[in-house]
């Protein structure tokens, strides 16, 4: 069993070493975060109580849709290159190395979008004083964004342009995570608890957790057959 720990450490260590070599792939879904919650304020009213109302739906919808454009990285480069198989039909459990490859992509990803937040409260006329709840929500929230989205990938990587039935496939399911993490800034800018739905979002990682790298292991699985 305890190579199942370092067959799991090396997964993730080979998926952010591919991540750095290709830095563009990596960081594009980043710049479109940054990019759309600097330019959505322009094109609404600048009179700071109706950026403050839709403030946080903006990075809410702008961190979801960056990690939608990240997606295809779990799987594509392993299925084009056909090591996909090797880690299908690797001795480990397939479930634990779809685990590292989704750990590497939100490390690559994730943890990009929760670092930039707090920079970009001001600009959609939020308040220093959430900045607490909002990575407290996109620590909770966007991994299970990554989770989700690779039992999609998983579906999906055989086909030959599935970016459209993948993001038909997994936006239905990000909805709740999108409700409970949006919610939560809005609640903490009126000075509202927000134990509830940080509650909610730390079940939905937990759950995702648990059954999303099996669900993925096992779409792979129907995917190469």
């Amino acid at each position: 069993m305890s190579s199942v720990p370092r067959a799991f450490a090396a997964m993730v260590r080979r998926d952010l070493l591919l991540t750095l070599r290709n830095r563009g792939d990596a960081y594009n879904p980043v710049f479109f975060f940054v990019l759309v919650c600097v330019l959505f304020p322009l094109g609404t009213d600048p009179r700071s109580d109706v950026l403050q109302s839709v403030g946080p739906a903006i990075i809410w919808v702008a961190a979801l849709l960056a990690c939608l454009l990240s997606l295809e990285r779990i799987f594509r480069s392993d299925f084009d290159d056909g090591s996909l198989e090797q880690i299908v039909l690797s001795p480990h459990p397939t479930s634990v190395l779809v685990a590292g490859k989704v750990l590497a992509h939100w490390l690559g990803s994730g943890l990009l979008v929760l670092a930039l937040s707090p920079a970009l409260v001001v600009v959609v006329g939020l308040k220093a004083s959430v900045i607490p709840v909002l990575m407290m929500s996109l620590l909770l929230g966007t991994p299970v964004l990554s989770l989700v989205g690779a039992i999609g990938v998983a579906l999906t990587v055989g086909l030959r342009r599935g970016g459209v039935l993948l993001s038909l496939l997994v936006l239905p399911l990000y909805t709740p995570t999108l409700i409970f993490g949006a919610n939560a800034v809005s609640e903490a800018a009126v000075g509202h608890s927000v134990a509830g739905q940080l509650y909610f979002l730390a079940a939905m990682l937990v759950l995702a957790v648990t059954l999303a790298p099996l669900a993925a292991a096992a779409a792979l699985r129907v995917t190469l057959e």
